[in-house]
């Protein structure tokens, strides 16, 4: 009897605990659902204009640096001031250029006489052909010291920097640095999805805080024809007339770069997710009731709204605006009001 009834309390148990198991099983198998709020994209015109910050350049910069080492004799030159092109600049020693120029003028009158003495026969063409090597050879070397001794500006601009004193030994390094300041010239990283947009001689403008609501027109002179893999941007080189001098290289503006008109899918800046450790963005959208994760460009920024660029994204999307960090790419959705 005692047995009997052990054997029916361990059967009720049993039976308890099989049946608990079965429903957390049941509650294990439920599948997720996140609640969402979606609205569906549709394209909206806007002016198409870019942004970019840059610092400007000297539209040339000369290190002048002669081709020989020695003493420098004389620096005409101090840093900020302006010279034209062809002003003097560095005067090196000119012990090995005067000993060049009267050997120069040696050769030139024994060339002269070789000339004299071929035409009459009294020299062989053999004793002309080696006269007028020798004396081409020291014009060419002459002409090298010349330029090398008496550095002159290749170009006007502004001395923006002086290395070394009169008297000091050149060893290699620049004695000064010429900078055209007349004009100038930015290097810009353009997004890649404008690369059709833009075009050599198109125009645009540059501000800075330095001059408030002050507006400097440039142009674009290069187009660069590569992408960076790294950065998924291109290079503009862009050229600024200065003649005011109110812009120096080194400072810091904003590029502004009009587009015209253009159709495209914006949506709060908020609903862009950002990968963690990168770059990369990514929106959700609602396909058969499930949630995709969608890799995006950002585009143009309007306020609180930013324009995203990808395939999937076209008009007629279910987008999701609200719940999307909790999403992960196909969970089931439910979109609520």
């Amino acid at each position: 009897m005692k047995k009997t009834i052990i054997y029916a309390l361990t059967a009720i148990v049993l039976a308890s605990c099989g049946s608990k198991s079965a429903s957390n099983s049941a509650t294990e198998e439920q599948e997720r659902v996140e609640q969402v709020r979606t609205t569906i994209l549709q394209p909206r015109e806007i002016e198409r204009e870019i942004s970019v910050s840059t610092n400007l350049q000297g539209y040339l910069t000369q290190n002048v640096a002669p081709s020989l080492t020695g003493k420098i004799e004389h620096i005409y030159r101090e840093v900020g001031n302006k010279v034209k092109a062809g002003d003097d600049l560095v005067r090196m020693d000119q012990t090995q250029y005067k000993t060049t120029k009267i050997s120069m003028t040696n050769l030139e009158i024994e060339k002269n006489r070789i000339t004299q003495l071929l035409r009459s026969g009294s020299a062989t063409q053999q004793q002309y052909d080696q006269i007028i090597a020798q004396y081409n050879s020291t014009k060419e070397q002459l002409d090298f010291l010349e330029t090398n001794t008496y550095v002159k500006a290749p170009f006007a601009g502004v001395i923006s920097a002086k290395n070394y004193e009169d008297g000091e030994l050149y060893s290699g390094q620049p004695i000064l640095v010429l900078t055209q300041i007349d004009k100038l010239k930015a290097l810009v990283a353009i997004p890649e999805t404008y690369f059709p947009l833009f075009k050599e001689g198109m125009k645009l403008t540059l501000t800075s805080e330095i001059y408030p609501g002050k507006v400097f027109p440039a142009t674009v002179e290069i187009v660069y024809p590569t992408i960076d893999p790294s950065s998924h941007t291109f290079q503009c080189k862009i050229q600024i007339p200065n003649s005011s001098h109110l812009l120096r290289p080194g400072m810091y503006v904003t590029t502004t770069i009009g587009l015209g008109k253009a159709n495209a899918i914006v949506v709060p800046y908020q609903s862009v997710e950002k990968l963690v450790g990168a770059n990369d963005r990514y929106v959700f959208i609602v396909e058969d009731g499930r949630a995709k994760r969608v890799a995006v460009e950002l585009g143009q920024r309007f306020d609180q709204d930013i324009e995203i660029i990808a395939p999937e994204i076209k008009a007629g999307v279910e987008f999701v605006t609200t719940g999307q960090h909790k999403l992960v790419d196909g969970v089931k959705v439910n979109v609520v009001e």
